[in-house]
């Protein structure tokens, strides 16, 4: 939500715009609808291939919403959480069940390796994204930034995808241990603003051969720690701030995401393998021709 701390002065650079934006402050309490916009925006984005800070830049630079503070960051991320958690709800408990047996045993399964491949594809972003946080939260979140970088990897998502047609794909099992460790390192360019993290994970498993569907269940099952890590992080950092919580908009932004990732996801999950990517590269082209146009105009 920080992205929008750069819409005042965008507005203020536009005077009829900037009118028009204080006349509708004026005469409607946007505070909730704004969090109940932006939810189900992070929801929705979260876990489709097209970029959760190219969406929520849009609303912030044109209406001049202010930034929501980090603990609706929390809110939300945690309301993502929960919604993948529903949704993976048995290959989680399978891989609970299966590291407990392993450790038990100290034989591998089927359970186990899965779990073995989602904690080695999540050291990547850990150690990129502790030594990086900085220059991400700074330098990175432009809308030149985020434009370019829907449209550079929207492209690759394309090319990727177009390389398995026709084709059946590797499944899941059949993941080893370099591969998602390759699918961690390509997590990490997430880290830019615009890449989507969806994106570049399901990118990365279709250039290793991975069915669609495999791709999708592989880069949902990663996002756990790493939605974990990010909800963590600003915790942390909202435990330092003085600022008052707004309960009611925290409320609002966690079910909305909730809700709104829990029916993407699912949505997901049943069609990928019929539409695949292209009309998710297609949007993405065509969201950062317009972020360029709003840059550049």
């Amino acid at each position: 939500m920080r992205r929008c701390q750069q819409a005042s002065a965008c507005i203020e650079s536009r005077p009829q715009l900037a009118a028009a934006v204080a006349a509708v402050r004026e005469d409607f309490p946007l505070d909730l609808l704004q969090a109940l916009l932006l939810a189900i925006v992070q929801g929705v984005t979260e876990f489709l291939p097209i970029s959760s800070s190219a969406h929520l830049i849009v609303p912030a630079q044109i209406l001049g919403w202010k930034d929501q503070g980090l603990a609706f960051d929390v809110s939300v991320h945690l309301g993502s959480l929960l919604a993948v958690l529903a949704v993976l709800r048995r290959d989680i408990g399978g891989m609970v069940r299966g590291t407990l047996l392993a450790l038990r045993t100290r034989e591998s399964n089927p359970a186990f390796r899965t779990a073995a491949l989602v904690f080695v594809g999540s050291i990547p972003i850990v150690m990129v994204g502790l030594g990086l946080k900085d220059l991400v939260e700074t330098s990175l979140r432009s809308a030149l930034v985020i434009a370019v970088a829907t449209i550079v990897f929207g492209i690759l998502l394309g090319f990727a995808d177009m390389r398995v047609k026709g084709q059946s794909g590797r499944e899941l099992e059949s993941l080893c241990l370099s591969d998602a460790l390759w699918i961690g390192a390509a997590q990490c360019l997430a880290l830019v603003p615009g890449t989507s993290r969806s994106g570049i994970t399901m990118t990365a498993g279709l250039l290793l051969g991975l069915s669609r569907n495999a791709c999708a269940r592989f880069s949902f099952l990663l996002s756990i720690p790493s939605i974990a890590g990010a909800a963590a992080l600003s915790s942390a950092d909202l435990l330092d701030s003085p600022l008052p919580v707004d309960w009611s908009a925290l409320a609002f932004g966690f079910a909305a995401a909730a809700v709104s990732a829990w029916a993407c996801m699912h949505f997901f999950l049943a069609m990928v393998d019929r539409i695949g990517f292209i009309p998710f590269v297609i949007y993405r082209l065509v969201l950062g021709a317009a972020l360029m146009l709003f840059v550049f105009l």
